[in-house]
């Protein structure tokens, strides 16, 4: 018992840690980072690309870190872009519990579709993921039989870049909120 409430003190010290970590990221800092895995994202991902060229807005979060023993928790920062430009920044972040162990960095794209989605974003203090425009997920399954005619959801999610063991790695119940960054 002593071994698992040591393991999780050290899980819990470093889910604290990882926000902070993140608050020192600048403005500079999350554009390249952002830039870097969109075009990343469009050279390894036709469905991505195609997405992105029929979006109104693309919600890019290079890199988020999920770690957890029992509890987990999840954050990470990126950047709204429009026509190419970053228009905005943003937070995402999560926890859970259960069955669950292990530690994870992923990133994930939001490809917003329509005006109003994006109004949407841009009105909520605070977007869970999973309430409000309809998102659908791509994944490879999805992505079999995908064309961008057939695009008729609001937002489409694609996850990339997953590196580290954890099961269930997913943005449904993501809370994702605009942040300032001075």
């Amino acid at each position: 018992m002593n071994i698992a409430r040591s393991l999780a003190l050290v899980v819990v010290g470093f889910l604290l840690a990882v926000p902070a970590v993140s608050r020192a990221q600048s403005a500079e800092e999350i554009n390249v980072e952002s830039h870097h895995a969109l075009r990343k994202l469009y050279a390894q991902n036709p469905v991505a690309r195609a997405l992105g060229e029929q979006a109104v807005a693309v919600l890019v979060f290079p890199s988020i870190v999920k770690a957890g023993f029992v509890f987990s928790a999840y954050y990470g920062r990126g950047a709204l872009f429009e026509n190419g430009l970053v228009t905005g920044y943003y937070a995402t972040g999560g926890g859970s519990a259960g069955f669950q162990a292990g530690g994870v960095e992923y990133g994930y794209a939001l490809f917003f579709m329509n005006e109003g989605a994006l109004r949407y974003l841009r009105k909520s203090k605070g977007w869970s993921v999973g309430a409000g425009p309809q998102l659908v997920l791509v994944d490879e399954g999805f992505a079999k039989n995908f064309s961008t005619t057939t695009a008729r959801s609001d937002i489409y999610g694609v996850v990339f870049n997953q590196k580290g063991a954890f099961a269930g790695v997913g943005i449904e119940g993501s809370k994702i909120s605009r942040i300032s960054l001075d």
